[in-house]
């Protein structure tokens, strides 16, 4: 069982993680990234160091590229030239889960999260390895 952001509050100063941030994308216009740079900087706010995926896409990919009114990852992959309908997804997955794996001490949760696959597998990877679970 994870702590809320509530709790998190009231640890030490000197306690500060590297904290993945997951939650729901496809589906959401934009892919949910305004409500994810939020998060970012509320968790940034408090001193932890946070990978955000949204972040990482907009770097890679370019914010222009991602903007979609209905979060269609079909229709981001096909803008970004993936001929395998996984391919984005997988790219994504890939280095979102390496950096869990290599670097994460905590797992924050988004509200929406457990509707979200992507974020679900980020949370079951992050319990399988022993990382806090947060939920904001």
């Amino acid at each position: 069982m994870g702590m809320s952001i509530n709790e998190m509050a009231i640890l030490p100063e000197a306690i500060l993680m590297r904290i993945y941030l997951a939650g729901p994308m496809r589906g959401i216009k934009d892919f949910n990234f305004p409500a994810f740079h939020a998060a970012a900087k509320h968790l940034r706010t408090d001193g932890h160091v946070v990978f955000n995926p949204a972040e990482r896409d907009e770097k890679e990919f370019g914010a222009e590229v991602l903007r979609t009114a209905e979060g269609s990852e079909a229709e981001v992959a096909l803008k970004l030239g993936f001929t395998d309908k996984l391919g984005l997804a997988r790219a994504c997955f890939l280095a979102d889960t390496m950096w869990i794996c290599l670097h994460a001490e905590a797992i924050a949760l988004m509200p929406g999260w457990a509707g979200s696959r992507g974020a679900r597998a980020e949370r079951a990877l992050g319990e399988a390895i022993g990382l806090e679970i947060i939920e904001l």
